[in-house]
């Protein structure tokens, strides 16, 4: 069992900050989320039009994942071997509460297909999965709270078997005003250990 494996990089989202291996790369103050969101998606030049029909959480997910894996250079014209290792606390509870809505009254029942189908926290991950061409490995897991030791075991038993060359993981949540990003990208390479206290370091970062 290999425990040598390495952060390479990381990227938080939340308080209305976006910030990339510790250095703030876009902020935008007094927006609510779907402004502050749609901001920096323009301000980070991230490219997937779809990003406009998405759930929050997936929006959330897929612009950390974006600006993290951007930042490795990868080469989205090849099948990229990142495995997808997720967490949350809420699940999709926030497009759930809009799919209610939609149903909850017979004399107004007006389910919508693009909402309904957001109605599963890993959604998120496909959305990253056919962006960057992932074929490997995806886990979306609900905790009371950060949960860095399971995230820890988990990655590395997925590098300790070959079924990824890295794992992209973290925590994505959203409910109510309150949302946050925390994405880190584990492999061979980099320059911080991963281990239980770097990733819980980093998370309060």
């Amino acid at each position: 069992m290999n425990t040598n494996y390495k952060i390479t990089s990381y990227c938080h989202i939340k308080n209305s900050k976006v910030s990339l291996n510790g250095s703030v790369i876009f902020s935008e103050q007094l927006l609510d989320f779907p402004e502050f969101i749609k901001a920096a998606y323009k301000s980070q030049d991230t490219k997937y039009p779809k990003f406009f029909k998405m759930d929050n959480l997936s929006k959330l997910a897929i612009l950390a994942a974006d600006i993290l894996l951007k930042n490795e250079n990868l080469n989205l014209e090849e099948t990229n071997n990142i495995a997808l290792v997720f967490s949350n606390k809420a699940s999709s509870l926030d497009t759930d509460r809009s799919h209610q809505k939609a149903i909850q009254h017979k004399d107004n029942y007006f389910p919508s297909p693009a909402v309904f189908v957001y109605t599963l926290p890993n959604i998120c991950l496909g959305e990253i999965s056919i962006k960057y061409k992932l074929y490997t490995e995806n886990s979306f897991f609900i905790f009371d709270h950060f949960n860095a030791k399971h995230l820890l075991t988990y990655t590395n038993s997925l590098l300790d078997t070959n079924k990824a060359e890295s794992v992209l993981c973290g925590w994505v949540e959203f409910e109510g005003d309150h949302y946050e990003a925390f994405l880190y990208l584990v492999s061979n390479e980099g320059n911080i250990e991963h281990n239980k206290q770097n990733i819980i370091t980093l998370y309060n970062t």
